[in-house]
């Protein structure tokens, strides 16, 4: 069962990101003030949810968060600033697009540089914990998987539709057969010779 806070005193925002992994496609966080009160029995860690579900959460908690806020780091600044950094950024964003100011920050994993001005706690496996990183950890991975449904048709070889930019085989296959595109992370070393981009 999630809990609902860690501090009952103060606000708390639950942070998670989506697609670190990926070979392809931007690093997206979000960051989620729930209420006290809120709760749904489909609410937990989006890798645990299916995918229809996951649609449905990404709408209640829209509606019914009392802030919410994502960020996106390009697949360039990947490349340029490696991907821990892009995701620490990722999140900072998206905290900074937080509506209401946390007195507290929940970070899903083990490490988190810090935010300038809020005080945060690491939480492994947070968001199979806590109400508010699953929460953001729905929003994260809906909001990155639309956009990689949206680059779908422009590049449907890689199966983005069904891997979101994850190193599947069918994935792997399409890079050995096409190479890569400039929606693919160059700093993951994904392609053993680079003449194949394009």
């Amino acid at each position: 069962m999630l809990l609902p806070y860690y501090q009952s005193s103060i606000t708390e925002a639950g942070v998670d990101e989506a697609g670190r992994g990926c070979f392809a496609g931007p690093v997206v966080a979000a960051a989620v003030i729930l209420p006290p009160d809120f709760d749904h029995p489909l609410l937990n860690d989006s890798k645990q949810v299916r995918e229809a579900d996951r649609d449905s959460l990404r709408s209640l908690i829209e509606a019914e968060a009392i802030a919410w806020g994502v960020g996106m780091v390009s697949v360039a600044e990947i490349d340029e600033i490696n991907i821990l950094q892009a995701t620490f950024k990722a999140m900072r964003l998206a905290i900074d697009q937080l509506a209401v100011r946390p007195e507290t920050l929940l970070i899903d994993g083990n490490r988190f540089p810090g935010h300038p001005s809020i005080p945060h706690f690491c939480m492994i496996g947070g968001d199979a914990r806590f109400r508010s990183i699953a929460a953001a950890s729905i929003l994260a991975k809906t909001i990155r998987d639309e956009y990689m449904r949206s680059l779908h048709d422009h590049f449907p070889m890689y199966g983005w539709l069904q891997n979101k930019g994850y190193g599947t085989a069918k994935h792997r296959a399409a890079i050995a057969t096409h190479g890569i595109t400039v929606h693919h992370r160059k700093s993951f070393r994904i392609l053993p010779d680079p003449t194949l981009a394009f």
